[in-house]
């Protein structure tokens, strides 16, 4: 049963609705624009805010509903950890898509939701608050996902930091590129 849950999570997480989206709402196809993945930052590039927000509801819902489900219905403890980080490595590397996607940032922001609820709107405030005030993305989604550790590390139960500590690793790997720009002062 567990290893069907594992399936389906990663199954979920790799629906690109960041591409579905973008297409709909103005026929283009997100990875021929800026960074060419298929999160709701790129999706703001090719599309707009409206779809850069259907986008990051979708991305997050996709994260949050195998982790909630594994939670409801697998006896586990840590299949719940287990079936969100699925979905991230689904949105990350969808099989639909040739494995290559999106950076896990809104999926996972869905997946410490059904884990953390605290973590989740500590890091999601730190995310909004960096990129009104530095208009850079990759630098609230790295704080933000660094933020919503540590707060989940003093306040959730170990599986729970476990899953969200694999996240914080995806999102950080996914974002090597960001970080050398950073260094560089090239970020955007």
């Amino acid at each position: 049963m567990i290893a069907v849950a594992l399936l389906a999570s990663y199954l979920a997480g790799s629906a690109p609705f960041g591409l579905l989206v973008a297409r709909i709402a103005s026929g283009k196809d997100v990875r021929t624009v800026g960074s060419g993945n298929i999160g709701a930052t790129n999706v703001a590039r090719a599309a707009g805010r409206t779809a850069a927000l259907v986008t990051l509801l979708l991305d997050a819902l996709k994260g949050f509903l195998p982790a909630l489900l594994a939670e409801g219905t697998l006896a586990e403890p840590w299949a719940a950890a287990a079936c969100g980080v699925g979905a991230v490595i689904g949105h990350c590397f969808p099989v639909w898509l040739g494995f290559r996607g999106g950076k896990g940032v809104a999926t996972g922001l869905g997946v410490a939701l059904a884990l953390s609820p605290l973590a989740a709107a500590c890091g999601a405030a730190v995310w909004l608050l960096l990129y009104k005030l530095l208009r850079i993305a990759s630098v609230g989604s790295l704080a933000g996902v660094a933020v919503a550790l540590l707060v989940a590390a003093a306040t959730a139960p170990r599986w729970s930091i476990a899953g969200i500590a694999a996240i914080a690793a995806i999102v950080l790997v996914r974002h090597r590129a960001n970080l050398e720009r950073l260094l560089r002062h090239e970020e955007r």
